[in-house]
Order: C-alpha cells, then sequence, then structure tokens
C-alpha cells in the first residue's frame, strides 16, 4: 500500500497520455488531502483523474442546485463524503424525540440525489458513517433509538439498502475500514479540532484505493481468476511425502484450521464467480486424489476450472492457463507460501497480481480479504457458473485435438444460439458484459443496468440484442451484446458489439453480423453505420468490421464527432454497410426461437 507521501509525490506525473475521468467530491468537512490521495492512486493505475471539490460548507447546495458549479462540471463520479463528527454533532443538538430520526433525516438527503434524473446517469460513491460511541447510554445503547450508536448503525444499514436497490450507488465502506485498522488509525481528533481534516494521512491512501478501485472495476479493469497452489498453501504438508493422511486440513486445534480458513475464503469467491485454477509442483494424480479423499477438504474438483500438477515451472503452467481461459494475466491473483516461487512468477507472468503472504498462515485470510483483490462493478446469479462454464471449454479444447480440420471439430459441437432483448433476468448479465468485455469490444462502451434497462425502454432509437451459445458440452449463457441505435430513417449505428472471449473461434461473430445485419432490415434500415475505437486491449476486432463487408466511411456517431473536437479519445475508424449488398456469412450455429422483441 502506498504511502499518502508517495499519492502525493504521484500527482506531480504526467497523466495527459491516460484516459480521463472527471470525478466530484463533495463533503461538508475539509477535503484537499483525500482529493489528493484519489489524483495520486488514480495516477497510479493510468488514470488521469480531474476532481471538482465543493467549497467548504457548500456540499448540498452544490449537490442539489441545477445550475451548480459541480453539476456543470458533468462527473460521471460523484463522492458523497459526510463527516461522521458533523452527523455526531447534528444529533447532539436536536430534541430527543428527533435524535430517533437523525438517520432517517440523513437518508433523506441521499434519496433527493437518488430521485434527480441528473445523478442516474452517473454514479454516486457514498462513504458511509465509521461507528462512534459517544457512552451517554453505555451498554443500552443499541436497545435506545435515540442513541448516536443505534442510529449510526441505522444510517449505515440504510446506506446498504439502497446500494442493493439503486445499481449506480455504491457505499465505500469507512466503517470496515475503521474496523479493521481501530480508530486511533483512521481518525487523527487533535488533527480535526484545528483543521476539520477527519482522517489521518494513513487511512486516506487505503480509502483512496478503494474509491479508485470502484472507478476502474467500472472502466474493465479487474481481476476474475484466482490461481492457486497447493502444497502448504492449501493444506499444510507435502502430500507426495506426507500422504493425504499427513496432510494438515480441518477444524480441530492447530495450523490445519488456518487451511481449512483458507479454503473457505476461496470457496465463497468460487461461488461469487472468481474462476479457481491449480498450479502446484506435484504428481498430477494423487495432487486430484486429496480433493476427493480428504475428508476435510472444502474445496472440491468441481470448484476448479483448469488443474495443472507437474514439474515445470509455475510461470510457465500459469501462461498456459492464461491461454486455456483465453483471460488475460492482468486478470489474474497468484497466491502461493513460498517466496521464491512468489518472485519467479512476478518477474515470468506479465501483470500478475502476486499477494506477499504473511509467513503465519493464520494470518492469510485477514490479509488476503483486507487487499480487496477481486473488485467488481455488478453481480448477477450466472456467475456461480463460470467455473463450470471454464472447465466445459477445457474440454473442448482437449476435444479439438480429434478432428482433422475446424469445420469438422465446429458441426461436433452442434452449437445453438438464442437471441432475444432485454429481460430481467439477462440484464445483470448484460452490464456485467459491459464492464468485463475488453477485447473482443468494438467500441468499448460501459452501460450500469439502470442505463441499460433505459435503452431497453427507449425502443423507438434503441435495440438491444442478446445472444446466449449452448452446444453438446453445456450451456454458455449470455456471451454477446449488441446494442443499435437509430441515427435517422434510413441509418442504424452499431453503438456496442462485444463477446465473451471464451467463444471466439467459434464462428460467433458471423452469427451475431447475420443477426445485425437481419434487425437492421426488419425495422427497414438501409444502413448500418459503425466503428472501431482502438484500445490497449481490443486489438483483436480491429478488422472485425472490413471482415464483414463494412466500407470505410467518414466519423458517423455523435460521440465520435465529439471526441474528434475535443480530441480526448482515441480517433474512430469509421465504416458503413449497405444491407441489401451484405452477403450472410457462413457458421455452424443453429438459431433457436427468438423473443419476438428483437
Amino acid at each position: 500500500m502506498h504511502t499518502f507521501r508517495e499519492l502525493k509525490r504521484a500527482t506531480r506525473q504526467d497523466c495527459s497520455m491516460f484516459p480521463s475521468v472527471k470525478m466530484a467530491l463533495a463533503g461538508d468537512t475539509a477535503t484537499p488531502l483525500l482529493a489528493t490521495a484519489l489524483r495520486g492512486k488514480a495516477s497510479l493505475r493510468n488514470v488521469d483523474l480531474q476532481i471538482q471539490e465543493t467549497d467548504y460548507g457548500s456540499d448540498e447546495r452544490e449537490l442539489l442546485l441545477p445550475d451548480s458549479n459541480l453539476r456543470k462540471f458533468d462527473a460521471e463520479y460523484v463522492v458523497v463524503y459526510r463527516s461522521a463528527h458533523k452527523f455526531a454533532a447534528r444529533h447532539a443538538m436536536l430534541q430527543p424525540e428527533r435524535q430517533a430520526r437523525a438517520a432517517e433525516e440523513e437518508l433523506d438527503f441521499y434519496d433527493k440525489l437518488l430521485s434527480e434524473d441528473y445523478y442516474s446517469r452517473r454514479t454516486i460513491i457514498a462513504i458511509n458513517c465509521p461507528m462512534t460511541d459517544d457512552g451517554i447510554w453505555g451498554t443500552l445503547a443499541a436497545s435506545v433509538p435515540a442513541s448516536l450508536p443505534n442510529q449510526i448503525r441505522r444510517l449505515n444499514l440504510g446506506l446498504q439498502q439502497r446500494a442493493e436497490n439503486h445499481a449506480n450507488f455504491i457505499v465505500c465502506d469507512l466503517d470496515a475500514l475503521q474496523a479493521q485498522m481501530g480508530r486511533g488509525q483512521i481518525m487523527d481528533e487533535a488533527v480535526y479540532a484545528t483543521t476539520e481534516l477527519e482522517l489521518s494521512l494513513l487511512a486516506l491512501p487505503l480509502l483512496a484505493e478503494r474509491i479508485i478501485n470502484a472507478v476502474t472495476v467500472r472502466r474493465g479493469v479487474l481481476r476474475k481468476v484466482l490461481i492457486a497452489d497447493l502444497d502448504n498453501t492449501l493444506w499444510g504438508g507435502i502430500v507426495s511425502e506426507d500422504g493425504i493422511s499427513g496432510l494438515q486440513i480441518g477444524h480441530s486445534l492447530g495450523i490445519g484450521r488456518a487451511y481449512a480458513d483458507i479454503q473457505r475464503w476461496i470457496k465463497k469467491l468460487v461461488a461469487r464467480g472468481i474462476i479457481l485454477c491449480i498450479a502446484s509442483k506435484n504428481d498430477e494424480p494423487i495432487a486430484r486424489e486429496a480433493f476427493a479423499q480428504h475428508p476435510d477438504m472444502i474445496l472440491r474438483i468441481d470448484d476448479v476450472a483448469v488443474f495443472i500438477a507437474n514439474w515445470q515451472t509455475k510461470a510457465d503452467n500459469i501462461l498456459h492457463i492464461s491461454q486455456v481461459l483465453n483471460i488475460s494475466t492482468d486478470q489474474m491473483v497468484f497466491i502461493d507460501d513460498n517466496p521464491f516461487e512468489r518472485g519467479m512468477v512476478r518477474k515470468g507472468v506479465p501483470g500478475i497480481c502476486v499477494p506477499e503472504l504473511p509467513e503465519d498462515p493464520a494470518l492469510w485470510v485477514d490479509f488476503l480479504s483486507s487487499q480487496h483483490l477481486f473488485e467488481t462493478a455488478t453481480h448477477s446469479v450466472a456467475d456461480a457458473q463460470r467455473n463450470i462454464q471454464y472447465r466445459q471449454e477445457a474440454a473442448r479444447r482437449a476435444t479439438r485435438s480429434q478432428f482433422q480440420g475446424e469445420d469438422e471439430y465446429l458441426v461436433s459441437l452442434q452449437m445453438k444460439a438464442t437471441v432475444e432483448g432485454l429481460t430481467p433476468f439477462n440484464t445483470p448479465r448484460a452490464a456485467q458484459l459491459t464492464q468485463r468485455s475488453n477485447q473482443f469490444n468494438l467500441r468499448t462502451r460501459r452501460y450500469t443496468e439502470a442505463e441499460l434497462q433505459s435503452l431497453g425502454e427507449n425502443t423507438t432509437d434503441f435495440t438491444v440484442l442478446c445472444f446466449s451459445l449452448a452446444d453438446n458440452y453445456g450451456k454458455q449463457g449470455l456471451i454477446s451484446i449488441v446494442v443499435l441505435e437509430r441515427l435517422d430513417i434510413d441509418t442504424v449505428f452499431i453503438d456496442t458489439w462485444l463477446m465473451s472471449c471464451r467463444v471466439l473461434q467459434r464462428g460467433m461473430e458471423h452469427f451475431v453480423a447475420n443477426t445485425i445485419v437481419e434487425t437492421a432490415k426488419r425495422k427497414g434500415f438501409k444502413h448500418i453505420a459503425a466503428e472501431y475505437i482502438p484500445t490497449a486491449k481490443n486489438a483483436m476486432v480491429a478488422n472485425l468490421l472490413p471482415a464483414h463487408d463494412f466500407k470505410p466511411a467518414p466519423v458517423c456517431s455523435r460521440e465520435a464527432k465529439n471526441a474528434h473536437a475535443k480530441r480526448s479519445t482515441p480517433t474512430a475508424v469509421a465504416y458503413t454497410l449497405d444491407v441489401e449488398a451484405y452477403t450472410p456469412q457462413p457458421c455452424y450455429i443453429k438459431k433457436e426461437d427468438t423473443n419476438p422483441t428483437t
């Protein structure tokens, strides 16, 4: 973790080559040092963060008035920092009957923000209230609605409930950070008394880290694979020497409990949708047998997407896992008890995250939990199936070698695709795809659930197509999203065309292209406008449009025209397609009955 001094130094580096992000910072206490920490942390994440701070004491006016400087700044992210000291002071000055409604009155302020259309198109990051016990009610405080601890708990619960109900509302958990570090480490009361700077220099980098995490993950920067060693990492002991019965795992006293804890932590990640892989120096049959035979194993083989146990270097095995999953190594985390192996993987695998584990395994879970390694912008019920889908993909790749030609292999898969519009069931996964997809992504537009729902409701100007794929190995689920925008009576524009890299090289891009043209014809359009916006990761789709009969054209979207004028984004490469001149692309995917809205 960087110190505040290091973050302050980072603010001086040139960020003009990085993508620019606008953030409004509204607080009812002094926020300049938090702004500095945020800029520094953003620069270290290759983001040029532009911050508009509200003047001292003007946060409510700036947030709520339509013509305020904050609103004119037009930020993508709005950070709201309401001081715990100020809340306690307001609570103290209320009459007893109103003290019991202090949290409710504070939550009314957030409800005003959420009810305004202006904020529905932005991400609000609310910093919650760290627990404060004024000692007035002693141990009875939890039973007294008017007590300050009771009201803080109600306030934080209310913020949590609003985050559950509003996809664009995020709670940055300062209360949890205080519980982890202690109040004396988070706040310096002597400094606050003279400056109204509430947070300590130790706390500022940690809070900035969590806020910037929320920003970068919505820009597609996230980790989704956990790769683990086995011996002395998932269990105590060396399975080839100690035997399965000699491994230390379990709930009895001793080091075995620590390994059970780390397995439980990983099991929760798998349930959330993180892809688990194994990279171990071991004999694979023996290593696999431990998963099946040891009675205290919490993780099972079914939890593992790719299992590699051999005597090659772990760096080489991780690079192989990257190829099998078709996921870049900068989206991976590797855990290993051995400092030498950690160093070799850091050196040999570009971009991978390798946490420096404490020496004592009993400390691992607390340490890893505090790192927030697997941030996410969205969550859907389909996430739990991700390991199954990647195991199926590994089986497909193993089967591929049995066929002499690519066509023969694709036919053998018996692929079926469904196409439908947005539904309450697929919208969370669709939003997730827009947030996560970086490689096969024509324009790299990011959408929240609320934004997609708005597009889906505007059927006059937008058509959203959701593609799912299944084959004889199983269901891939929702794997591609297309958003079409009507530009005029004759022309529709491809606002978004993205696809999960799990289904590359199966002809799904041809199926999607054919469907786009079919949809345009059915809706009476004569031309399809499109553009490719290059990023550091989407070079694989640089030739996608020309490969499907699109011809070079002038800049075609309103956004691209604005980008050219401001020179704030890479130059878009524009194309157009004459619908009648399109030749359907061959593919071995059968189209199943579709939702009539598509």
